[in-house]
């Protein structure tokens, strides 16, 4: 058995139009005359395109000399209201989370409940972030309180969707043998159902940490705070040098959650 076979678990078969060539060349004309069309229905402005690249080309020649000193002050400030942000965010969406899993995990919650949750969860991954910053920009205003409670709202749709499903596939065995040992519902919960999904909770929060710090610099160009209308404005105003500086910060801040996102997990496991 080939690798393939056991990555998909069965035999692997040549598709059909592999096998018939005048079907494969017909896919691969149809292919091109769709690329042909789109591409013809396309504008495109080619003195702006030509703009652009130059543009484009003072951008990545300012990663080569970036300025932290002329906008410190802002830059300083940003980064404040975006790590603020992203903590309190991912605190609270993480808070409210848990009881939504538990709520939305079918194997510990009667049905009504997982219904509710469930719709919850679905309500929250439907709505991408930047359209959920508009509403709330255009609700409370331009701040950071918009952009912290749009990434709590979104952190509650990731984690307890992922955490749900990690309470439904775990071991039953285990909390069985609680379970029948007489104990309450929250001692169940306790010590059958936490210690198997707590090194995964972990590595989700953080996780959802660093996506909520990346995030927080996208929110910030529709208004809702934090070091992403500092970049924004520094690309208003053709200051290349400190929107590479900004993103080099970035860089480095996601990076070192990442390696503190690797140690943890390793002593957690």
């Amino acid at each position: 058995m080939s690798e393939l076979d056991i990555l998909i678990g069965k035999p692997w078969r040549k598709p059909s139009f592999i096998k018939r060539p005048w079907l494969r060349w017909a896919l691969i004309l149809g292919f091109l005359a769709y690329l042909i069309a789109a591409y013809m229905t396309v504008e495109v402005n080619w003195s702006r395109v030509y703009e652009g690249l130059e543009r484009g080309k003072k951008f990545v020649l300012a990663f080569t000399n970036p300025d932290f000193t002329t906008r410190s002050s802002d830059i300083y400030e940003g980064m404040v209201e975006s790590i603020i942000m992203t903590i309190a965010s991912s605190v609270v969406g993480i808070a409210i989370s848990i009881p939504i899993a538990l709520g939305a995990a079918r194997n510990i919650a009667p049905l009504p409940v997982y219904l509710i949750c469930r719709s919850i969860i679905a309500i929250s991954r439907a709505l991408q972030e930047i359209i959920v910053a508009i509403l709330l920009v255009a609700i409370f205003g331009f701040g950071p309180l918009a952009g912290f409670l749009t990434l709590s709202f979104a952190t509650i749709g990731f984690l307890s969707k992922l955490l749900a499903e990690d309470i439904e596939s775990m071991d039953k065995v285990q909390a069985e043998a609680i379970k029948t040992s007489g104990a309450k519902w929250t001692q169940w919960i306790n010590y059958g159902v936490q210690p198997q999904v707590m090194p995964r909770l972990i590595g989700l929060s953080i996780y959802r940490l660093d996506i909520n710090f990346r995030e927080s610099a996208i929110l910030g160009l529709v208004g809702a705070g934090g070091i992403g209308a500092t970049l924004n404005t520094a690309f208003d105003r053709y200051e290349y040098d400190t929107a590479a500086a900004i993103l080099l910060i970035i860089i480095l801040i996601v990076m070192a959650l990442e390696y503190l996102s690797g140690v943890i997990r390793a002593r957690v496991q």
